[in-house]
């Protein structure tokens, strides 16, 4: 369990330009696990780190550093967590081109079979460069990625197609390609719903842009194409439309919650989705751990429950890992206290606009020692502003996400100074 002790202060950056002063905790003393974490599957989207003399400005290739790319999976994989690796963290279709993409899924696939780790990778149709295609080019495009992955040995998330999005002119579309693509596969996919938080081309996906009608079209492809689908990783930001179709899911697909704002109950499950809102009150947080653990107990084999592909557990990696050993260890006050106050955390991070959350994955992995500078490909390190990038400073100190706190510290008032600020 972490420590609060404080150690030293670091500098905050307000809104105004107000800069005052906060206690940094210690470094938590969370463990690596000696064992595979049963009780929940976990993914890390993983970002990408760049070679920090490359030229990352906007519409340049990718230039990867691959060493400290590929170290941050083996860092992921040490916690326990699997990979999702050249999804939309890793800025697919924001700065990561297709030859990258290529690249990143050949060597993470090697790194997993090193490791012994669970990779799982992202499938599109955005090697097409021209932005309009038709269905059965689309049928095509989706072919070649995902066979391509199956080469590489890694399992294959099928993600949302701007392309699709664009051409599909009915729900009929979606049931026609999707219904090709899963036929050639020869091992079973996770489907990814992203929402227009993530990326507003992707507006009315699945033939709807009311939730409920287009959660019909998806459970359909399911349902019609059975032993295809190993899960469902939704990306929606709504916790009530991820529960209400993991509660129609069939037998043996898995849902994978990809809701970087509510995953603490989501994941923990129906009771203690339940218990953490009650948590958010004051008055409710004198209730004892045997209580807690009671309650628990009577209703871990009814709850239904959300498994994890998430962002957000690139940033937090080791704080994710405590928590689901603390599930596996049938201790849920732990889980609670350990993941609750990361939420906060991711909420800031995924602040709209949305789609410029990898800015602050990459800063944190920065802050942490994952990576030598503060660059991102195609210039997004410049996405968020400095007193948006404090928060995350002083929300990452609250939730003991910081495993170096006074590397994060030092890092942290360099680049204040840097930008001429006293730290």
């Amino acid at each position: 369990m972490p420590t609060t002790t404080a150690t030293a202060t670091f500098t905050l950056l307000g809104q105004d330009g107000t800069v005052s002063a906060a206690e940094l905790n210690e470094a938590p003393a969370y463990a690596k696990p000696t064992a595979p974490l049963r009780s929940r599957v976990a993914y890390a989207a993983a970002h990408v780190v760049p070679k920090t003399w490359a030229d990352n400005t906007p519409g340049q290739p990718a230039e990867i550093d691959w060493d400290a790319t590929l170290d941050f999976r083996r860092h992921v994989y040490s916690w326990g967590l699997g990979v999702a690796d050249a999804m939309d963290t890793a800025q697919r279709n924001m700065g990561l081109d297709a030859a990258a993409t290529r690249e990143l899924i050949a060597r993470s696939a090697q790194v997993a079979r090193e490791e012994g780790g669970s990779v799982v990778v992202g499938v599109n149709t955005d090697h097409v460069e021209a932005e309009s295609i038709s269905i059965p080019e689309i049928i095509d495009a989706y072919k070649e990625q995902l066979h391509f992955t199956e080469e590489q040995g890694a399992g294959p998330v099928l993600m949302a197609s701007r392309h699709l999005a664009r051409a599909a002119s009915s729900r009929t579309d979606y049931l026609r390609v999707y219904g090709a693509v899963l036929q050639s596969a020869t091992t079973p996919v996770v489907l990814h719903w992203l929402g227009t938080a993530f990326d507003p081309v992707l507006a009315g996906y699945f033939g709807a842009d009311d939730w409920t009608q287009a959660s019909d079209v998806l459970l359909r492809v399911i349902a019609e194409n059975p032993g295809k689908v190993a899960g469902v990783k939704m990306s929606l930001l709504d916790a009530a439309a991820e529960v209400s179709v993991r509660e129609r899911l069939p037998e043996g697909v898995r849902m994978f919650t990809g809701d970087d704002f509510n995953y603490v109950g989501l994941i923990g499950g129906d009771s203690l989705r339940s218990l953490s809102e009650e948590r958010s009150d004051e008055t409710k947080r004198a209730e004892s751990t045997d209580g807690v653990l009671s309650r628990f107990a009577r209703s871990t084999t009814e709850d239904g429950h959300s498994d994890a592909l998430l962002g957000a557990f690139a940033a937090i990696t080791p704080v994710a890992s405590a928590a689901i050993q603390a599930l596996d260890a049938s201790d849920p006050d732990a889980y609670l206290s350990t993941l609750g106050p990361t939420e906060e955390l991711s909420r800031q991070v995924f602040a709209a606009p949305t789609f410029y959350y990898k800015t602050g994955v990459a800063f944190l992995s920065w802050l942490n020692g994952h990576q030598s500078a503060f660059q991102m490909v195609g210039g997004l390190h410049s996405a968020r502003s400095l007193p948006h990038l404090s928060r995350i400073v002083e929300l990452a100190n609250a939730a003991h996400a910081l495993e170096q706190p006074e590397l994060a510290a030092e890092r942290w008032h360099g680049l204040l100074r840097l930008n001429g600020l006293d730290a």
